[in-house]
């Protein structure tokens, strides 16, 4: 076999012991043509029995370790592979937007300074979720204003430019993907397929079944399950996967770092007191906009104060896409 690179004495090895083992393995089909002919014998006797059914009982084994061997092997290559080439774009010079750093050195990073946010814990899916409800809404206002020429709110909530949907969506991403943020994209494109769709059916449901409302409607795209989720945005929730885990959340996670850890933790649970908060005031006002869209007349002083700050119009021009 002709080389044209430097490789490791060590895996060079295991290379020569997979081409034994195709030699064996013809080897050993070249003996096993013998044993037909007892086979085909019609006075065969136990101990032949039990000889050929040890071989068989043998060679399933054989089989069974070495597709253990292979797969192993697999995510290995894939993930040497992977941690090489992003760290490689890591340190390609840009003039723009500089190159995410990769993330195996990310994760190097967090374990050395030892910081709050190591890892996939509740801080670091805490500021993923705050992030990601910012950055949604942003990103999806612009794209209306480049589509519509007109800037419609996307938020979710009452107070600020946040979607939780985003948030959820970007800390499910996240879980989906962070376990094969130092492997191929196509693992993390799998990741953001499936938990993006499950994650955006599940909050679709739950909304229609406690407000009676409909932020979005797939019904008209093809392959769609119940409207909710459809092909199409499954896809891009794939490429969404592999746009965080190699690229967004890598710098996010750097970004991180320079926060002081005492400093940080505090932020972070201030932060989750104002989005529980903003989260439980935007459910009590969108209950009391469906409630007046019905003809139902506020019962107590608190849907009073709710109807004279979030009025209807108010509200429709918070949730612009919102349907009841």
């Amino acid at each position: 076999m002709k080389k044209d690179k430097k490789e490791s004495k060590e895996y060079t090895e295991l290379e020569k012991l997979s081409e034994e083992l195709i030699k064996k393995t013809n080897e050993s089909e070249k003996l096993l043509r013998n044993e037909y002919v007892k086979m085909n014998k019609e006075n065969i006797t136990e101990d032949e029995k039990a000889k050929i059914d040890g071989t068989i009982s043998s060679l399933w084994r054989a089989g069974k370790n070495i597709r253990k061997a292979q797969i192993k092997l697999f995510s290995l290559t894939d993930e040497f592979n992977a941690r090489w080439e992003d760290i490689k774009q890591s340190r390609k010079k840009r003039r723009l937007i500089p190159a995410a750093p990769a993330n195996s050195i990310v994760d190097e990073k967090e374990r050395e300074l030892k910081h709050f946010t190591e890892g996939m814990n509740i801080y670091k899916l805490l500021w993923v979720c705050y992030i990601g409800s910012l950055f949604g809404v942003l990103i999806e206002m612009f794209w209306c204003l480049l589509m519509e020429g007109v800037i419609k709110s996307r938020a979710g909530l009452v107070i600020g430019p946040f979607n939780l949907l985003y948030g959820v969506g970007a800390v499910a991403v996240t879980a989906a993907t962070y376990k094969y943020r130092n492997k191929g994209k196509w693992l993390s494109f799998i990741g953001g397929f499936v938990f993006g769709s499950i994650t955006e059916y599940l909050c679709s449901f739950l909304q229609e079944l406690c407000f009676g409302t409909v932020s979005w409607d797939y019904s008209s795209m093809p392959f769609n399950i119940n409207g909710r989720i459809c092909l199409a945005y499954s896809v891009m929730w794939g490429i969404l996967g592999v746009l965080w885990i190699k690229s967004i959340y890598p710098r996010l996670s750097y970004l991180m770092l320079k926060m002081p850890s005492k400093v940080g933790k505090v932020i972070t649970w201030v932060l989750l007191a104002f989005f529980v908060i903003n989260a439980i005031l935007s459910a009590l006002a969108v209950f009391r906009w469906s409630q007046r869209v019905d003809g139902i007349e506020s019962s107590n002083l608190i849907f009073d104060i709710v109807d004279k700050i979030f009025t209807d119009e108010r509200m429709s021009i918070i949730y612009s896409n919102m349907k009841f």
